[in-house]
């Protein structure tokens, strides 16, 4: 993995840091799963031309993905290092399918801090749909680091390459 650092004075690194972990983790759940796609017309000896794919190769999919993951931007919150002063997005609530999830959603957590990421977040989308697309149907590894660094040049990447 590439070692990079996003600038924490804007959220528009740390937003496609949160953004491309949030389509990665969602893409991964969805690699197990078919879907058919084709037309609809049917051929004049009565078949349809339907294939299975991979759901995270399915546009609707991804169309869909792409619509709804910045409303998932308040499961972040802003954190400082004590340390360096840095301060961060980093995510705290459990995602959909884990088990403590339906009692954390049964509490109410309302920060205006998220917003900044939200919007940053939606921008990036706006900005770089195609270039997700497209790293997301070569099956790119490390998405982040693609998008973020190489695509984008919202975070920094450091001539070292460091394996976590």
């Amino acid at each position: 993995m590439v070692a990079d650092t996003c600038n924490p004075s804007t959220s528009g690194g740390q937003a496609c840091r949160a953004l491309m972990d949030e389509i990665e983790h969602d893409i991964t759940k969805a690699r197990q799963k078919k879907t058919k796609v084709g037309s609809f017309r049917i051929n004049p000896d009565g078949t349809q031309e339907r294939r299975k794919i991979p759901l995270a190769q399915s546009e609707a999919f991804l169309t869909d993905l792409l619509q709804k993951v910045c409303e998932r931007m308040n499961d972040y919150k802003l954190e400082e290092d004590p340390v360096t002063k840095e301060r961060t997005f980093k995510r705290f609530a459990p995602r959909k399918g884990d088990k403590i999830y339906q009692e954390f959603k049964q509490l109410y957590f309302y920060s205006d801090a998220y917003r900044p990421l939200k919007f940053a977040c939606e921008t990036i989308i706006e900005e770089y749909e195609d270039e997700i697309f497209s790293l997301i149907a070569q099956e790119t590894h490390y998405l982040a680091d693609k998008l973020c660094s190489e695509k984008s040049d919202l975070c920094e990447t450091s001539a070292n390459h460091t394996e976590l």
